[in-house]
């Protein structure tokens, strides 16, 4: 019979596809879980992992295995989830996946008091551009840039960000302010790098808006992070076009070219379906909600 502990191991290591990210899940060292990897193959009698420099990729027969046990496994976490609501107050752990550009600028500097407002729940912010799998227990919320498609999902739009062009008031004064849109062809432009994942589409779009426009405009720098872009601004280094919420905070930095504003973005609050009644999806919602009013998106 197999081993609880070591399928309860192979699972997480066939999501994350990583002993590292696994072990931190799991609250285990690194070599626990290769131990207890090794040991399954052993005990099964086949490998169940090809280990590449880069990560680990499921073999036929660990694609056999993933198969077998994930139901049962997303049974359990619904189970589990579902006896933590019994209790009168939000309690437990709560995986919640978020953009870069909106969970290091926004959200990280707010959590100090979610958690001192729920102080049994045990948060875990997701920070990464990639989309979470919320179907295979990735992560129990996510806050997206675009509408989930999936069906077993429960989306709620929660905001609407708006767009501009924004320079350092260093660099300003250095380099003169643009008044057009054909000034900023003399000027050190800041684009998202392509062939990158955006957090959100038409990321670019001062240099899609220009060239409608018959202005050519070509990025001096490219950077694969909206932060890293809103740190170049405010170093002077250049312009960026920007999200509005990203700027609201940062001393020294003014928009340009008012007239000029980007897409409008919708941004979305999604969870699946069986933790609708969820008490930590239902704070957690509600504090974002708060923090969003107060921060006039």
């Amino acid at each position: 019979m197999i081993d609880w502990d070591k399928l309860r191991v192979f699972y997480s290591v066939a999501q994350h596809k990583n002993i590292t990210k696994s072990a931190a899940e799991l609250r285990l060292n690194q070599s626990s879980v290769s131990r207890q990897i090794a040991a399954l193959e052993e005990q099964l009698k086949t490998p169940l992992f090809h280990r590449r420099p880069r990560g680990l990729l499921l073999t036929e027969q660990g694609e056999l295995l993933l198969s077998t046990v994930s139901d049962f496994f997303q049974k359990l976490n619904a189970t589990e989830n579902a006896l933590l609501e019994l209790e009168e107050k939000p309690r437990g752990e709560f995986r919640v996946s978020i953009p870069v550009a909106i969970g290091t600028v926004w959200m990280v500097p707010m959590i100090k008091e979610f958690m001192q407002l729920y102080k049994d729940v045990r948060l875990q912010l997701i920070v990464e551009d990639r989309e979470s799998d919320l179907s295979m227990r990735e992560a129990d919320a996510a806050v997206r840039f675009y509408p989930s498609k999936q069906p077993d999902l429960i989306q709620r739009q929660i905001f609407t960000l708006h767009s501009a062009v924004y320079a350092s008031n260093d660099y300003l004064r250095k380099r003169g302010t643009p008044k057009r849109l054909e000034d900023l062809k003399d000027h050190t432009l800041i684009a998202y790098a392509e062939g990158v994942q955006p957090p959100f589409q038409d990321v670019n779009w001062l240099y899609r808006h220009a060239e409608k426009e018959g202005v050519r405009l070509e990025p001096t720098l490219s950077i694969n992070s909206l932060y890293g872009m809103l740190r170049a601004v405010k170093s002077g280094i250049g312009i960026a076009p920007l999200p509005d919420y990203m700027v609201e905070r940062a001393r020294r930095v003014s928009r340009i070219l008012d007239d000029i504003e980007g897409p409008t973005i919708e941004g979305y609050f999604v969870y699946p379906a069986d933790m609708k009644n969820s008490k930590r999806v239902r704070a957690f919602f509600n504090f974002m909600i708060r923090k969003i009013a107060e921060a006039r998106f």
